[in-house]
């Protein structure tokens, strides 16, 4: 019989929360929000509770309610590297106004300063607001948004391999810091980039850190499928995951690729307290500050005990390969034991992929360096 892997823990850090009036409660900490050490301890208890994957949401457009503005997701993640031991760091970072050569080098860098815990979560800039905070380009649909977004993911990985493993040599004799021989042009042209490569950075210890894409909607879930390791999603029930599940992998395989490789990561609001009578009383003093429609898939409103007792149903049920918590406040999370010390690739079960150039008659970037 097969045995079904554990189920993955993963929390989506959303400011001081998802729900919108979440900064007016006496113990969100909004004064602290812009400073590192919010971030810091927030990935820290993360951390010290064994959870597994940590989503540092982004984007250009300011929040429409509840504490505004942000700091950048890469740029956080970066700050909470090193005061973390095991918890894989995920952070958003657009791809319609950013060129994924700078992608590439900046999730690389934060895979080297995890040790190999790092990933991304891909994300467009929808609408004319966003487009002109760059003024780059016009407003474009989102057909078109994910295309790029699916032609950036291709580059970036392909930055990734563009150094095989053992490009360093550090030869003192020869005074050869690389070997050239292992540097690979990537040659990418397509309808939004055209970029030759090499990277400037050795590959990533995880060879290929993991790319995230929340499947919501037919173009993103197209991409998702295509090229994520960890593809999101969002559903009213436990049937509906796993029928979506069962859906997304069969597209996987229909793309070629192998479904066993990929994790289905059910969205679910979160909001514990000691009791679920005080939890649901500090739901409702939430939306007495602000008033919200609810939410768009699930949202469980209790105890860790009860937390527990729905991801039960949830692994039972196939209905996700893991779950992402989004706090309605920050709070207290599902305590567990600490996963092994390894890399993001290794804790999910996922292989080192092979460089795609690192073959005989490759071509190599034999002007890359000096």
């Amino acid at each position: 019989m097969t045995q079904v892997p554990p189920l993955l823990f993963a929390v989506e850090v959303t400011g001081t929360g998802v729900h919108p009036a979440s900064w007016r409660r006496a113990d969100s900490r909004a004064e602290d929000l812009f400073t590192a050490g919010y971030w810091v301890d927030a990935a820290a208890a993360l951390d010290r509770a064994g959870l597994d994957l940590l989503f540092l949401p982004d984007s250009f457009a300011l929040q429409s309610a509840g504490a505004r503005g942000r700091l950048e997701a890469v740029g956080i993640a970066a700050r909470i590297a090193t005061t973390t031991t095991r918890l894989g760091v995920i952070p958003q970072a657009p791809v319609t106004h950013t060129e994924p050569f700078h992608l590439s080098k900046a999730i690389a860098s934060l895979d080297y300063a995890t040790f190999g815990r790092a990933g991304w979560e891909v994300t467009v800039s929808p609408g004319a607001a966003q487009a002109r905070l760059f003024g780059r380009k016009a407003e474009q649909s989102e057909d078109s948004l994910w295309h790029e977004a699916g032609e950036a993911i291709e580059v970036v990985t392909r930055l990734w391999d563009s150094w095989e493993d053992d490009a360093e040599i550090r030869d003192s004799s020869s005074g050869r810091f690389i070997d050239r021989d292992k540097l690979h042009y990537i040659d990418f042209a397509g309808d939004n980039f055209s970029v030759k490569g090499p990277s400037i950075t050795p590959r990533p210890p995880q060879g290929q850190p993991l790319i995230a894409v929340r499947a919501s909607g037919p173009h993103a879930t197209r991409t998702a499928v295509r090229y994520a390791d960890l593809l999101r999603i969002t559903a009213p029930d436990t049937a509906t995951a796993a029928e979506t599940r069962s859906v997304l992998r069969s597209a996987v395989a229909a793309a070629g690729r192998d479904p066993r490789q990929v994790r289905v990561l059910l969205d679910l609001e979160v909001h514990l307290a000691p009791t679920a009578a005080q939890a649901a009383r500090e739901l409702d003093e939430l939306e007495s500050w602000t008033a919200t429609a609810g939410p768009d898939g699930l949202r469980h409103v209790g105890t860790t005990d009860t937390l527990r007792e729905l991801a039960e149903e949830i692994h039972r049920e196939c209905a996700a390969d893991g779950i992402v918590l989004r706090p309605l406040a920050l709070a207290a999370f599902l305590g567990r034991t600490p996963a092994p010390l390894t890399t993001l690739r290794g804790r999910l079960g996922l292989p080192r992929p092979h460089n795609r150039y690192a073959t005989e008659g490759g071509r190599y970037a034999e002007d890359a360096v000096g």
